[in-house]
């Protein structure tokens, strides 16, 4: 596969001016598109890159640039770019209808892969509520949650505590529910009150455990739910890595022992798996591998492989029961997405979940992950400008720093984790930061030396911008 490491000759971090693209993809975006969690001033004084295609690890620009996908496209690829197995699978669902509604109609693709996820989850979660993104699933649970305490005569039942530094969304039920500072700090004052318990620590290197330790964790979880059990409808999770909180890992067990004191103290516990689930960090879904049966359980990202935006919250039978009644009882759940189960996106995740589950079997992607690993700690375990390294399955992140015997941080302003993501474009790797840490992430189809490629890009940059 041709890379552009030689090719994109530009200074990518050199500002304003590195690259002269007129084309009318570029004119469109800087005049009308509003990005993402971006300064969009920062963000049009750089020069544009326009992806135009993909094949498996690899995306294409609109210049014929090539790059490793070093991000799975926020998280959320799995089998690769424009793979013949999931476009086929759309192209027969596009054969039959591209979309109809699941408010009081069904079709075969939802129903089929609603059947699969209850089939894949543990046993008692057999009722499954579509929506379209990761925010929507999590909001599903919420509201669910709410609403059955509210059915069986528990109204008071309303609060709920999540972890430090949780990140479930940016509608306003997950903001709420999380505790992502900077993100959402401004939007507070519009926010329903949560508590929060501290993460576990959990440190490791490579596969090397350095610290793992539970204890004050738990004993917090266990304080709030003594103190305000009676009022609280939920805990809310992500299991095993915190993704948005910068790969902030979990130790074993730990996901097992928050279930035990919600059922202790009953209330719900809600797993959301949005960034964890479907291979990404071994397991086809980390619940059913710590054998935990959460109240409600949360998919998206990698759902459809990443192609398309679908989302489902898990509930049990018996939650699902609490909302039967006559229309007039008022007991329904009145919510909805207008491309709740989309044909096209079940039709697409049905085929993915084929396709993932003998990569998981055979161990082929157990040992894709432990050539990650070898590959990470073989090249930044002694780097001079990273401070910790924390990888679990294909999600990994690099804590950069000036010198690793000191605390000191590199100033904001200087977006230094920015800085090396835009540089290792010109070693044909895209990349995104969160602040001054460098998240890899990559579609689970990468070979070995693939995944080699994906970490010497790396280094390479990293040495461009901070040279030892």
């Amino acid at each position: 596969m041709t890379s552009a490491a030689e090719t994109c000759a530009p200074d990518i971090a050199a500002g304003p001016g590195a690259v002269a693209v007129g084309s009318a993809t570029h004119d469109a975006d800087r005049r009308h598109v509003w990005h993402p969690f971006a300064q969009m001033q920062e963000y049009l004084a750089l020069p544009p890159l326009a992806i135009a295609s993909g094949r498996g690890g690899w995306l294409t620009d609109s210049e014929g640039r090539e790059y490793l996908d070093g991000n799975a496209s926020v998280w959320t690829n799995v089998h690769g770019h424009n793979d013949p197995d999931l476009n086929a699978a759309l192209q027969r669902q596009l054969a039959h209808v591209a979309h109809s509604t699941m408010l009081g109609l069904t079709h075969a693709p939802g129903a089929e892969l609603a059947a699969e996820l209850a089939g894949l989850a543990p046993p008692g979660l057999g009722r499954v509520f579509f929506s379209d993104n990761g925010a929507g699933a999590v909001e599903v649970a919420l509201k669910m949650s709410f609403q059955f305490w509210q059915l069986t005569g528990r109204p008071e039942k309303t609060g709920v505590i999540g972890l430090a530094g949780a990140y479930h969304g940016d509608t306003f039920g997950t903001m709420a529910a999380g505790d992502s500072g900077f993100f959402h700090a401004r939007f507070r004052p519009w926010c329903f009150p949560a508590a929060h318990f501290p993460a576990p620590l959990c440190r490791e290197w490579g596969a090397q455990v350095r610290a793992a330790d539970s204890t004050a964790s738990l004993a917090a979880l266990r304080a709030l739910l003594e103190e305000k059990a009676g009022q609280t409808a939920c805990v809310i999770l992500e299991p095993s890595v915190q993704g948005a909180a910068g790969m902030r890992l979990q130790p074993p067990g730990f996901v097992r022992a928050v279930a035990a004191l919600c059922r202790e103290h009953g209330v719900h516990l809600i797993l959301d798996e949005v960034f964890v689930a479907f291979g990404r960090l071994g397991p086809m879904l980390v619940c059913a591998d710590e054998g935990v049966t959460p109240d409600f359980l949360c998919f998206a990202k990698g759902l459809t492989g990443g192609y398309l935006p679908l989302a489902a919250t898990l509930a049990r039978e018996e939650i699902f029961a609490a909302f039967l009644g006559p229309y007039e009882s008022g007991r329904a759940f009145f919510h909805g997405h207008t491309f709740t189960g989309n044909p096209l996106a079940a039709a697409v995740a049905l085929e993915n979940i084929r396709k993932l589950r003998p990569l998981i079997a055979d161990g082929t992607l157990r040992s894709r992950i432990a050539c990650f690993g070898r590959l990470l700690d073989a090249t930044f375990a002694a780097h001079p400008r990273v401070r910790e390294l924390r990888q679990r399955g294909f999600a990994a992140a690099l804590d950069l720093t000036p010198s690793r015997d000191s605390a000191e941080n590199f100033p904001v302003a200087a977006r230094t984790g920015l800085q090396v993501c835009l540089r290792a474009r010109a070693h044909g790797l895209l990349l995104r930061p969160l602040g001054d840490s460098l998240l890899l992430v990559p579609p689970l189809c990468l070979d070995e030396a693939e995944l080699a490629e994906l970490v010497h890009r790396t280094a390479r940059a990293l040495d461009d911008v901070l040279p030892n």
